[in-house]
C-alpha cells in the first residue's frame, strides 16, 4: 500500500473528523510540534454536547511568552480537569455507552502533564485503548512552511462547519436539540460504543 504522509496537530480529545483523517489506514501521520501556537483551536478545547447545546471544554495555558507548540504549558491555576470531567458526566451520564467507558476517560483528568502537547498525545493513547486500535505515529523535526505532506495544520474548525461528511446518529439530547456534528469523539463513544470505528471509517473526506 503506497501511504501518504499527513502532518496532523494534536487536539485535545479530537473531533471525530480528525479520527477519520488519523485513523485512515492509508495515511502516515506525522504529529507538527513546531508550528506557532494557534488561538481558539482543538489544540486545547474540545466541543461536547450538553443540556443546552454545544458546550466548549477549554485547556488554559501558561501565558509565558513561548510560542511553538511543544513549548506550551498547561496553567494549573484554575481545577479545569474536575471542572471538564464534572461537565463530561453531566452530559453523557444518560447516554448508552457513558457508564462502560467511564473508568477510561478518567484516566485522561489523572494526567498531570506540563505540556499541552503531552497532554494531548497521553490522552489520544487512552482514546486508542477504548477505540481499539493501535495507530503509529511520529513526531515532526522541524517546521516546513510549505509542506509536501497532505497539511492539515489549518484543517477542522472549531468555529465554522465540518467539511467531513458524516451520518446522523442518536445523541443523548438531539431529541430536544438536533443532532450536533463533529464533536469530540467521545460524543460518538458515548452513543454508539463498539460501534464507533466503524463509524469513523466510513466518513467521507474532502481532500
Amino acid at each position: 500500500m503506497n501511504m501518504t504522509n499527513v502532518l496532523l496537530p494534536v487536539f485535545y480529545m479530537p473531533p471525530i473528523s480528525w479520527f477519520s483523517v488519523f485513523l485512515n489506514p492509508e495515511n502516515n501521520i506525522i504529529f507538527e510540534q513546531f508550528e506557532n501556537f494557534p488561538k481558539q483551536t482543538y489544540r486545547n478545547r474540545a466541543n461536547i454536547f450538553g443540556a443546552n447545546g454545544k458546550l466548549s471544554l477549554i485547556i488554559p495555558i501558561n501565558h509565558n511568552g513561548k510560542r511553538e507548540y511543544k513549548d506550551i504549558e498547561i496553567s494549573y491555576r484554575e481545577d479545569w480537569k474536575n471542572l471538564h470531567w464534572k461537565s463530561i458526566k453531566t452530559a453523557y451520564q444518560s447516554s448508552p455507552y457513558f457508564e462502560y467507558y467511564e473508568e477510561k476517560f478518567r484516566k485522561i483528568y489523572d494526567l498531570n502533564e506540563k505540556f499541552l502537547i503531552d497532554f494531548n498525545q497521553k490522552g489520544l493513547e487512552v482514546l486508542q485503548q477504548i477505540l481499539k486500535t493501535e495507530k503509529a505515529q511520529s513526531l515532526n523535526e522541524e517546521y516546513i512552511k510549505n509542506p509536501e505532506s497532505v497539511n492539515f495544520r489549518e484543517g477542522f474548525s472549531a468555529k465554522h462547519p465540518s467539511e467531513f461528511k458524516m451520518e446522523e446518529y442518536y445523541q443523548t439530547f438531539s431529541d430536544k436539540l438536533g443532532f450536533l456534528e463533529d464533536l469530540s469523539v467521545l460524543d460518538l463513544i458515548c452513543n454508539k460504543g463498539p460501534e464507533s470505528l466503524t463509524y469513523i471509517k466510513n466518513i467521507k473526506q474532502s481532500y
